[in-house]
């Protein structure tokens, strides 16, 4: 397994956190779990995580998927860096 990643956000990230964290204090914790996570198995080699790599997906786009619980959260990975894209929560009239 993989460690040493350093996970950044991007500004996009940033702005959707602060207004998806006003509505969900739960957020905060969610969010520590993913931190953790993608700073030690972003490729998710031990396969314990619900990581996807999405198919067609560009570089800054979110290249990869970590869903925890109705939450989702999109990154990409460069060199030894994620860079976090996307959060948002699945509701259930999503699909």
């Amino acid at each position: 397994m993989s460690t040493g990643f350093t996970v950044k956000t991007s500004p996009g990230f940033d702005r959707l956190l602060r207004r998806l964290n006003k509505r969900h204090p739960k957020l905060v914790d969610v969010y520590d779990d993913a931190i953790r996570i993608l700073q030690t198995d972003p490729y998710n080699q031990s396969k314990s995580h619900d990581i996807t790599k999405l198919e067609a997906q560009k570089l800054g786009s979110g290249q990869y998927r970590l869903r925890l619980g109705r939450w989702r959260f999109r990154y990409d990975i460069v060199g030894s860096d994620v860079v976090l894209e996307y959060v948002g929560l699945r509701r259930e009239d999503t699909y």
